[in-house]
């Protein structure tokens, strides 16, 4: 008989089968990969994001599903503690841009190895490439993890931290949300989100911009009447089914849900130069013009956009690339510099959640105590890390909510 059994060996799961070690409970981590911390390993490019720095209301910020739901944990264990907890474990960490924690090591597998060298210090009962078949929930009496092998093993308590269903290759393949379901929980709908989108605008259908990447942009989603949802200033690229790259994958969420609502398409507005205002631009190109007329229109336009961008956006104003620049008409230079400021296309759905890196949706947060992570429908039984109806932008912010709910829901689940 097992204190605490906890389903799942990614962030979450190896964090929650820590706390409830570190407790005292006796403590088994089933995991049916044949590695721990997949997820982990993958992450940050195989670099492992393990938090970010910024202050605790910006890193709920920046996990737009339902991250105030977080506020309870944090004020039990936050992003800070997470890089205590990693120190002193002996991983040191350095931050990056926008304060994304990495180990100075930039390897994933020194994160990996300290979790698993920790489990091992604590006696944690490892179960590799061990299938759960189900899970029998008793009311005043120990629960049953019954295995595919049919091997049953009795706990008091059960964390479940199998993820969701995005990135399927490393285990997150949807196991949990039957479990959830059998103790009554309700499954909200599931969606993909940090995920690129796909679109059928002729540019994107002709390839006139596959592989263009830009940086630093201002990519906004627009609403039904035209006016920003959300917007990112990141950088993004174009591909052979649409848009990719940061600025769309922390926009896509937002894409997603409005075509939830039932929209057939989602106008999005990309301002290539956000440092400058249109006025500017406009005033220093007629000034260029002035001083150089002789000067062909791509020749004064160079450097503004990346030239693939440039030659496509004369092509659209008809305007040939070696046009002197003073033959060209006020208008026809107001539209090109209009179009680097308010590029608006069409995008129509997503990869599927399998190409997420993210799922949305999942158990109701409704039905969980917020700062222990104990379901309110079964004694004895918690959930952590992907599998709850929380999810943030990439950048450290998911890995964070992981690590988070799973220190919660183990050390409660071991009281």
């Amino acid at each position: 008989m097992y204190d605490v059994i906890v389903i799942g060996g990614g962030p979450s799961g190896l964090m929650a089968a820590i706390a409830a070690a570190e407790k005292g409970a006796k403590t088994m981590l089933i995991e049916k990969g044949k590695k721990l911390g997949k997820k982990l390993a993958i992450s940050g490019g195989g670099r492992c994001n393990v938090t970010n720095r910024l202050p605790e209301d910006e890193v709920i910020k920046h996990i737009p599903g339902n991250g105030r739901f977080l506020y309870s944990a944090f004020s039990v264990f936050n992003n800070y503690d997470i890089i205590s907890f990693f120190e002193e474990l002996g991983v040191e960490l350095k931050e990056e841009d926008h304060g994304r924690m990495f180990p100075v090591s930039n390897s994933a597998k020194t994160v990996v190895n300290a979790l698993i060298n920790k489990l091992e210090e604590l006696n944690v009962n490892m179960q590799l490439e061990t299938e759960v078949g189900a899970i029998h929930f008793a009311i005043d009496e120990p629960h049953q993890v019954i295995l595919k092998n049919k091997q049953t093993y009795t706990t008091k308590s059960v964390v479940i931290a199998v993820g969701g269903k995005a990135v399927p290759h490393t285990g997150s393949t949807g196991d949990g949300y039957a479990w959830a379901k059998k103790a009554g929980h309700t499954i909200t709908e599931l969606y993909p989100t940090e995920v690129a989108l796909t679109s059928k605008e002729t540019f994107i259908q002709n390839k006139s911009l596959q592989g263009l990447s830009l940086r630093d942009v201002a990519l906004s989603v627009l609403n039904k009447r035209g006016k920003p949802i959300i917007t990112h200033k990141m950088d993004m690229l174009f591909t052979h089914f649409g848009v990719s790259g940061p600025a769309v994958l922390r926009c896509s969420q937002f894409v997603v849900k409005e075509l939830m609502k039932g929209r057939d398409q989602i106008e999005m507005h990309l301002d290539v130069i956000p440092q400058k205002k249109e006025h500017v631009l406009l005033d220093e190109t007629f000034k260029a013009i002035k001083d150089h007329p002789k000067r062909s229109i791509k020749t004064i336009l160079k450097g503004l956009v990346p030239e693939r961008l440039l030659e496509y956006l004369l092509q659209i104003n008809d305007i040939a690339p070696e046009q002197n620049g003073a033959n060209i008409s006020n208008e026809s230079i107001r539209s090109i510099i209009a179009d680097m400021k308010n590029f608006t296309f069409a995008v129509e759905g997503s990869l599927p959640l399998e190409k997420a890196f993210v799922t949305g949706g999942g158990v109701s947060i409704k039905e969980i105590i917020p700062n222990t992570m104990q379901s309110k429908l079964m004694e004895g039984l918690f959930f952590c890390g992907e599998i709850l109806d929380i999810h943030g932008y990439t950048g450290g912010y998911n890995i964070t909510s992981a690590l988070v709910t799973g220190r919660l829901a183990g050390s409660n689940a071991a009281d």
